[in-house]
């Protein structure tokens, strides 16, 4: 009785992995041939004279630039030396200091001759209390917010009601902005004469690079195999996944490391959200449902060629903490919008974008765990199912290498940002491993993050920077 019982479970389980599966290649399928169509469509253009005429203040639009800094003090000064050299005619920097205990402060006061200044803020959002606003000395146009700790949402919503111009950008302060990234960020919201009201851009790895005064002068690879799968995982998100999806208008995540956005329409939404620990996603999502729900026709949209250089983790202990963290965020966005899910209300947002992040986003690391342990058990197990479990191992390796592989293909067909041929060999040569060892580890922290998010632990989790500017 007990086989029979086993046997006809496991019969039910084999089927839904292998049906799982086929929705889960078909999604990335399709995915990856809308981003190699539209990359084919926008890599025939020249792309200097592109954005040479955005350079004159009759065709831009002002951008504030909210830098939200917590113990950054390794990077933060470089970060900003990169800002203030970047082609743009008209922005403002406004660095929000949320209750460092480090040096951010006293660095960011003494680098730049910030004095204490008087202004009313007009509180648009509410925040935490401010303690004290300063100007530069010598560049009018950089602000220093000092602040009460609470968060990196409440930092921003802080820099939204003190920002001048109608559009902002929210920015990590570990990050450094090639210097055309922002006339290329905001093409496509010039162009669409504001229809489009949020633009985000990519998001590349710094470790490895030689980065002197907030200036890239090379592109490399890190010597640290954790670093090299996370490029890898990087330009598979922003080249395939995020370029298909903004093609059709389904974009639910604008990374919080580089993104614009009409202040006017966050300020409708209410601004960030502070209780949770994906305030970039939740934020697009919210827009989005906004946008449905008044019955406007805006767009959110994603532009591959800016980019943006960002310190990851090197250390184990701090990526999966940080992995943990973003799949309780992931959660935490499809969760308090749960209504959109299947919802023709919300058009292709409810019936393709809100059903993809839960089956393939949320849903995929939970049952690749139960596909892992499945394979074990049919090890003890043996029969049909072991010769099962081998093919469904050699399927998952193959499919998931070829996406990896393909996205490491597009990087230098397309941008090219990485100039040695060595480094594209070697980040080929990785890809064919993800599948064996990165992938089940990730797996492992995401199921992680849903169990702590099941035992109600919302702590953020301690990082630390080393900071990636000479």
């Amino acid at each position: 009785m007990v086989n029979f019982i086993w046997g006809n479970v496991t019969t039910i389980f084999v089927w839904f992995i292998a049906i799982y599966m086929a929705v889960v290649i078909v999604f990335y399928s399709v995915i990856m041939l809308i981003s190699f169509l539209q990359l084919r469509k926008d890599y025939k253009l020249d792309r200097v004279l592109a954005y040479e005429d955005y350079l004159d203040e009759f065709y831009t639009k002002p951008v504030s630039i909210i830098v939200p800094a917590y113990n950054e003090e390794a990077g933060i000064i470089q970060s900003v030396r990169s800002l203030l050299s970047i082609n743009y005619p008209t922005f403002e920097i406004i660095v929000v200091n949320d209750g460092s205990t480090d040096g951010t402060l006293e660095k960011m006061l003494a680098q730049y001759q910030m004095k204490e200044i008087k202004k009313a803020v007009r509180i648009q959002v509410e925040t935490k209390p401010i303690k004290h606003i300063y100007q530069s000395e010598v560049l009018p146009n950089l602000f220093l917010i000092d602040k009460e700790n609470g968060g990196k949402a409440d930092a921003l919503n802080v820099g939204l009601n003190f920002s001048h111009f109608p559009y902002f950008c929210s920015l990590d302060g570990d990050s450094v902005l090639e210097q055309d990234a922002f006339l290329k960020v905001m093409k496509p919201i010039i162009d669409s004469n504001e229809e489009v009201i949020a633009s985000g851009g990519s998001v590349r790895i710094a470790n490895g690079c030689q980065i002197q005064n907030g200036h890239v002068l090379s592109v490399g690879l890190s010597d640290k195999p954790m670093v090299v799968m996370q490029i890898i995982e990087y330009l598979r998100a922003f080249l395939m996944g995020r370029i298909g999806l903004s093609r059709h208008n389904l974009l639910l995540i604008i990374s919080g490391a580089f993104g614009v956005f009409s202040k006017s329409w966050v300020i409708a939404a209410g601004g960030y959200r502070v209780d949770t620990v994906g305030e970039d996603m939740e934020l697009v999502v919210r827009i989005h449902r906004l946008l449905k729900e008044t019955g406007q026709k805006k767009k959110i949209v994603y532009v591959p060629d800016p980019v943006c250089w960002t310190e990851v983790p090197e250390d184990i202990k701090f990526l999966r903490r940080q992995r943990r963290r973003w799949h309780r965020g992931l959660f935490e966005s499809l969760w308090h919008h749960r209504k959109l899910t299947f919802n023709p209300k919300y058009g292709s947002i409810g019936l393709i974008s809100f059903p993809y992040f839960w089956i393939v986003e949320f849903f995929g690391p939970i049952v690749e765990a139960a596909g892992y342990v499945f394979m074990i058990l049919c090890l003890f197990l043996g029969g049909v199912y072991l010769e099962f479990s081998i093919l469904l191992f050699l399927l998952s390796c193959l499919y998931g290498s070829i996406f990896s592989m393909a996205a490491v293909l597009l990087e230098e067909w397309s941008l090219t940002k990485y100039p040695k041929v060595s480094d594209i060999i070697k980040l080929f040569l990785y890809s064919l491993t993800e599948t064996i060892w990165y992938r089940p580890l990730t797996v492992f922290w995401r199921c992680e993050g849903v169990w702590q998010m099941l035992k109600g632990d919302t702590s953020w989790g301690e990082m630390t920077r080393k900071g990636v500017s000479e």
